[in-house]
């Protein structure tokens, strides 16, 4: 849950960051000047595109340029602007490193070198692996839950919260994969999928991890808890697809529900004993400490590797442990549900977990308990004799 949380926490926050050193790249006098003439002519240097022609009221002469393009590349969608742009950047970027200066951000986003199309290829390329840790975990606590645990006579799972990690794990892997699309091709669809999943993901966990950590198991208990949220998360993000992207709000929002799952997590781990709860603290501290690759933030190494996309990386080995945490706390709740139902009758001399019976009372509950056994065996034992009797012919009469 510390994993793809993270992303709902600090895609924003690495977005406004990057406003703040929007004008170091974009605004620099020679840029301007390339990306005017590039629109005008066409051309980057001795680099031209054929697709940037337009007529006297500004349409493109032959339609997008994408369109001319053959079809495996025309999901891109890139059309004059954004490629006179990017080209005018490269070109910048090069005179740049030779007079010895580092590189700057332009629009608010790393200098990042394409491949095949795609923008950031190592933060896709992290964002489709943490996809498939996502899968890998969520198929490993289905098999366990399915196959190797014992079920219940309708085949439904010991474990109470199994339908909640469903959830949690679908959403999971949709976020991830609207991450990856996202980081191929920053256009305006692709960032309202990836913040909204993010947001509905980050959500979700929160109420999660009220349910898990207060054992919540009433149904209608549960519904109390999840209603607010959900109708307030479902509000937020249509309000960010239909009327406004806010992203200071957007921040505040996923920090607020960030932080408040985080805390009840590392609460709750403070206080369990459950047996692998070391698990959970080495996902929030670990959680917590990439949190610094997002403040501190450096441009790409080599056009590709920047603080975001390591940041990336660092969260596919805290999924691989928070599946495994999970597929933990499935088999404990699940030892400890057959183990109450074992010793169900013992418990009837004990009262509940509220009420407790003094000692004399358990004393009689129990010895009751054991006169009753004698008296069934008594009954069965005559029975026995009246069987037996019968076996052996008529039982004898008595005058009187």
């Amino acid at each position: 849950m510390a994993t793809r949380n993270w992303v709902a926490l600090f895609v924003v926050l690495s977005c406004l960051l990057g406003v703040l050193d929007a004008s170091a790249g974009d605004a620099d006098p020679l840029y301007r000047a390339c990306v005017k003439q590039c629109e005008e002519t066409g051309c980057v240097g001795q680099k031209c595109f054929p697709h940037c022609k337009f007529s006297s009221d500004g349409a493109s002469i032959d339609g997008p340029w994408y369109m001319q393009e053959p079809l495996y590349l025309q999901w891109k969608k890139w059309d004059c602007l954004s490629d006179c742009r990017y080209n005018c950047m490269v070109d910048r970027e090069i005179k740049r490193d030779a007079l010895g200066h580092g590189p700057v951000k332009y629009h608010g986003k790393w200098p990042f070198i394409r491949v095949y199309g795609i923008q950031e290829p190592a933060s896709v390329a992290f964002s489709v692996l943490n996809l498939a840790m996502h899968f890998h975990g969520w198929l490993s606590f289905f098999i366990l839950l399915y196959y190797k645990l014992p079920l219940k006579q309708t085949k439904k799972a010991y474990y109470e919260f199994s339908p909640l990690w469903h959830i949690y794990g679908f959403l999971s892997m949709n976020s991830w994969f609207w991450s990856a699309v996202f980081h191929s091709r920053d256009v305006d669809l692709t960032e309202k999928f990836d913040y909204s999943s993010a947001v509905a993901l980050l959500g979700f966990s929160l109420i999660l991890a009220i349910l898990r950590s207060f054992n919540v198991r009433d149904e209608a208990a549960r519904v109390m808890v999840a209603a607010p949220l959900l109708a307030f998360v479902t509000t937020h993000i249509l309000y960010l697809n239909f009327y406004k992207l806010d992203y200071g709000w957007n921040m505040k929002v996923c920090v607020v529900m960030a932080v408040a799952q985080l805390l009840i997590w590392a609460t709750w781990a403070g206080i369990t004993r459950h047996p692998s709860r070391w698990k959970l603290w080495v996902v929030v501290f670990g959680g917590a400490l990439a949190m610094l690759l997002e403040i501190y933030d450096f441009p790409p190494y080599y056009g590709f590797l920047d603080a975001h996309a390591i940041w990336h990386a660092t969260t596919i080995p805290l999924t691989y442990i928070w599946w495994s945490f999970i597929r933990d706390d499935a088999e404990f709740q699940t030892a400890n549900m057959l183990k109450k139902a074992k010793v169900g009758h013992k418990s009837q001399c004990r009262g509940n977990g509220s009420v407790m019976l003094p000692i004399w009372a358990i004393y009689v509950c129990r010895l009751t308990s054991l006169l009753l056994k004698v008296a069934g065996v008594m009954v069965l034992g005559g029975e026995l004799a009246l069987l037996e009797a019968g076996d052996n012919g008529p039982l004898p009469t008595v005058d009187v």
